[in-house]
């Protein structure tokens, strides 16, 4: 749910980056990070641990500049991969405008994937969303793994509602910021 200031004319937006663990969320959020304007970005923070790489989040305050006459800015969250922090996963979610699910094409994380699309929905529902309420991309990355699955049978599994989806090298950069764009696009129309 997108917060609008009257008094100081801005539109925060909140996006979030799920996935299963170590699928590329995070290298997405770093990868935009290092890319952009300093300018046009605020402070990233990371939270690690010794069994996670994202305890909590990654946050990126992203200027997009005006829509209506309203500075729009966006926040970038990524949810910690494990299920093991499905408590921080669920927060990270509360007033979500927009969602990419980041999944790993590698064929032994099929089933990871699933599990992480099916918990995305879980804890949706638990805040009264239905996954077609809020702006949804999906990003199939690791597209240069050998042993990558081919995005038909991806989408075959993983996305039988036909979302739009991109393909993604994220740590060359392939497919992050065409993924980014995607999904701001949605989120600002449905403002509109």
């Amino acid at each position: 749910m997108s917060l609008i200031n009257y008094s100081s004319r801005e539109i925060n937006c909140k996006i979030v980056y799920y996935g299963p663990g170590l699928g590329g969320k995070t290298t997405n959020i770093q990868y935009v990070y290092d890319k952009l304007n300093p300018e046009t970005k605020g402070k990233l923070v990371t939270l690690a641990t010794e069994m996670d790489r994202t305890l909590f989040f990654d946050f990126l305050p992203l200027e997009l500049g005006t829509v209506k006459g309203f500075k729009t800015r966006f926040h970038l969250y990524t949810v910690p991969g494990q299920v093991y922090y499905n408590a921080s996963r669920k927060l990270i979610l509360r007033g979500v405008d927009g969602v990419v699910f980041v999944a790993d094409s590698d064929e032994c994380r099929i089933d990871a994937n699933i599990e992480a699309l099916y918990n995305l929905h879980e804890n949706l529902n638990e805040h009264g969303i239905e996954l077609g309420d809020v702006p949804f991309v999906i990003q199939w990355n690791k597209r240069d793994m050998p042993s990558a699955l081919p995005v038909e049978e991806l989408e075959h599994e993983l996305n039988p509602d036909g979302h739009k989806s991109f393909e993604a090298v994220a740590v060359k950069g392939e497919g992050v910021f065409d993924t980014l764009k995607c999904v701001s696009k949605e989120v600002l129309h449905k403002l509109s």
